[in-house]
């Protein structure tokens, strides 16, 4: 999977496993509903966090560059706050 994959499917694994799941089908059920209930904005979210990455990773050229997203957020939620 790719980083919009794991973004979307945090999402929908949030939203599915919200309450007990009794068997494979009301999980088959559940997958479907949330699937076609997620919004665009989660979409666009995802693909923006993905092309972040991606900038990190060209500015590291190619090295570690997690650290770098790290004081990113750092930095934004503090002007925020």
């Amino acid at each position: 999977m790719n980083p919009v994959d794991c973004k979307i499917w945090a999402v929908m694994q949030e939203r599915v496993y919200d309450k007990r799941v009794n068997d494979v089908d009301e999980l088959c059920r559940r997958l479907l509903s949330v699937w076609h209930r997620i919004g665009q904005n989660v979409i666009g979210e995802a693909i923006d966090q993905w092309r972040a990455q991606l900038t990190a990773c060209v500015r590291a050229e190619g090295g570690h560059f997690e650290h770098l997203m790290y004081n990113r957020l750092e930095l934004n939620v503090s002007t925020v706050t």
